[in-house]
């Protein structure tokens, strides 16, 4: 069966749903595929004990709707996964959206019809639709790295990968339990299963540097506060580096007094969370003014951990702070201190394979009941070139990006026409609140698609020369920062084989709204815009 659309959406997480709504209140016919069986991305899968946000609450909601925001209240500062979880599915509920989404239904492949200026998307049930336009929105971590050792068939005890965390609930009590990697996953659910397992032992390989969170209940008083003036809170996002809400010191790290630094850093730290990399303009590209902060929360990490010994393990040293996601956590270095839980350094004595009972590393064999991956993802592209996606003339996405992401603005790519991505590679993306990222998009592609539609335009697709001088422009920015000095999923480093080519847009929010505003204002210039009506395309 082929269904006849004027958008197809890949992807039911925050941002699919996001353009659902943006092109249904456009009077387009719109759907959602969504290869998982419920809503929310990666706050469906990532259910792994002590799941969390790392942007402010308020921050990472949707800004569409100023009485969705006056009506929900968020009970923490940071919340959490079931809290998110239960807020998307409220706005799912309140604004009618479901009756568009079509739940485990994955795309296999997507292939341009030159000729009629559509894409034909097949679908893993046998389903096919015919979309005027297709919007990828399938999550910049959302492809998680199936990681195996030698042996793992034969572990007689349960194995779970933190980003497809089993609907059943997981009793670690009296439980001997593994987590490999201390990435954001691993340092959010470290202290929760602690709490619980009889042994928790982390299998470490790179110190992380992390941050409070600071979390705490939002107030009636705070709640208030906020809504009062919602749209000053918003703008104030959209017009900061990071869609945070603040702006950094515009000074430099290292034109300020010793004593003034350590006062904007401890209130930094008591207080901003992920935002700590914000503290002063130039943390992420001055490496002097990095050193600072990098110093600074090397001695409260320190200041945590009892055991010498663990404390030189677990403090990071030979990377700039913030230019691997820095985590944001809730007592992850302190319950290194519980005599029930072990650090084991698997870049000295590298994990060998699994055995029946356990874990062999090159050193010893530690036995356990349960075995966690928190190994993270295939960052920015791994969920994109999951499908064929096919364009112009044959060509295939994966092998346009061969040797790295190629787009225009981060959101369309030369010989793929009328494809849009959401907060891809090229874009602010995870250098940004995200949500509000993908909301700046939408928004600015639903005034192209009413551009189009006014003008009787067919067909956008970006050119070759636009879409060069774009990754010209990212790799230009990103030359500036003290990111290009760390092995990372900025990086492409995450996984093997992957090119190694900084994928993110460095230029901040309000950077790249800036470029999206003048783009449009140019009549999209850098888009070629076909206008040979076609029956059938919005």
């Amino acid at each position: 069966m082929t269904t006849m659309i004027d958008v197809l959406v890949i992807g039911a997480g925050f941002a699919g749903l996001r353009a659902l709504h943006g092109c249904r209140e456009m009077g387009l016919s719109t759907s959602v595929v969504e290869a998982g069986d419920g809503i929310g991305g990666v706050w469906y899968y990532n259910q792994y004990p002590g799941a969390r946000c790392d942007v402010e609450s308020f921050d990472y909601s949707y800004r569409f709707s100023p009485e969705l925001e006056q009506e929900w209240r968020w009970s923490e500062r940071y919340a959490t996964q079931p809290e998110i979880l239960k807020y998307i599915n409220h706005v799912a509920d309140r604004f009618d959206l479901r009756r568009d989404v079509y739940l485990n239904t994955r795309v296999v492949r997507a292939e341009y019809d030159a000729g009629a200026m559509r894409w034909i998307v097949d679908c893993e049930d046998g389903r096919q639709w015919n979309a005027g336009r297709l919007i990828l929105a399938m999550g910049q971590l959302s492809a998680p790295k199936q990681t195996t050792y030698p042996g793992q068939e034969t572990f007689a005890g349960r194995i779970i990968y933190s980003a497809q965390w089993p609907k059943d609930k997981i009793d670690f009590t009296g439980k001997r339990v593994a987590i490999i990697g201390t990435g954001s996953s691993g340092v959010q659910m470290t202290p929760v299963i602690a709490r619980q397992a009889a042994q928790l032992t982390v299998f470490q390989r790179t110190a992380n540097y992390s941050i409070p969170a600071a979390n705490a209940p939002v107030s009636d008083a705070e709640d208030r506060m906020v809504k009062t003036d919602y749209r000053a809170r918003r703008e104030a996002a959209r017009n900061s580096p990071s869609g945070l809400g603040f702006v950094p010191d515009p000074r430099s790290a290292i034109d300020v007094s010793a004593e003034e630094r350590e006062a904007a850093y401890s209130a930094a730290w008591n207080r901003l969370g992920f935002g700590f990399a914000l503290t002063f303009r130039d943390i992420l590209l001055n490496q002097q003014s990095n050193d600072t902060a990098s110093d600074f929360i090397r001695r409260r990490i320190a200041e945590q951990v009892e055991d010498p010994v663990i404390r030189d393990l677990l403090t990071p040293g030979d990377f700039p702070f913030g230019t691997r996601r820095p985590s944001v956590d809730s007592g992850y270095f302190a319950t290194f201190n519980r005599p029930n839980v072990k650090l084991v350094d698997i870049s000295k004595a590298p994990i060998s394979a699994f055995t029946p009972d356990g874990i062999q590393t090159r050193d010893a064999e530690y036995p356990f009941d349960i075995i966690i991956y928190a190994t993270g993802f295939d960052a920015f592209t791994g969920s994109l070139l999951k499908p064929d996606i096919i364009g112009r003339d044959g060509v295939q996405l994966r092998d346009k990006w061969s040797a790295g992401p190629i787009s225009f603005l981060g959101l369309a790519v030369q010989s793929f026409p009328n494809m849009f991505i959401i907060v891809g590679p090229g874009s602010p993306s995870l250098l940004s609140n995200v949500l509000l990222s993908s909301e700046e998009q939408i928004d600015w592609l639903t005034a192209l698609f009413e551009h189009c539609r006014q003008n009787a335009i067919a067909e956008v697709e970006a050119s070759a020369e636009a879409e060069q001088d774009w990754v010209e422009h990212v790799n230009a920015r990103a030359q500036e920062t003290l990111y290009v000095k760390t092995p990372s999923y900025y990086m492409g480093a995450e996984m093997p084989g992957k090119p190694q080519v900084f994928m993110p847009y460095s230029g901040g929010v309000r950077g790249y709204r800036r470029i999206l505003e003048k783009t449009a204002a140019s009549g999209y210039k850098g888009f070629t815009l076909n206008k040979r009506a076609v029956q059938g395309v919005p």
